[in-house]
């Protein structure tokens, strides 16, 4: 079993940065790639950024240029650096861990609200 807990959601203002982290623990050895997803308010959660544990990165093309994903798998911990905020980026952002070859996001951290004023 894995366990996510993230932090560092907040009340920012448009244009504004926030850095989201979520610790990994537990069976952090069977972790492959590691995401984050958001969910707004009536809509479904997607997929924003995801990292392979070799360090090679995705991101939702809403996001590109202004998020970066990074992994520190010392620490079993990966970051989302969120810039240049919008209105539209409000939503609970949550973490996600993968199994290698099970297709799947395996495990879930609690998420943490980011919500953006104009």
């Amino acid at each position: 079993q894995v366990q996510l807990v993230e932090s560092g959601g907040g009340l920012v203002q448009a244009g504004g940065s926030l850095r989201l982290s979520c610790a990994a623990s537990g069976s952090v050895f069977s972790i492959g790639v590691m995401g984050w997803h958001r969910q707004a308010p009536g809509k479904q959660r997607e997929l924003v950024a995801a990292i392979t544990s070799g360090g090679s990165t995705n991101y939702a093309d809403s996001v590109k240029g202004r998020f970066t994903i990074s992994r520190d798998n010392a620490k079993n911990t990966v970051y989302l650096q969120v810039n240049s905020l919008k209105p539209e980026d409000t939503a609970v952002y949550y973490c996600s861990a993968n199994i290698p070859s099970s297709g799947a996001w395996n495990y879930w951290g609690q998420g943490t609200q980011v919500t953006v004023s104009s």
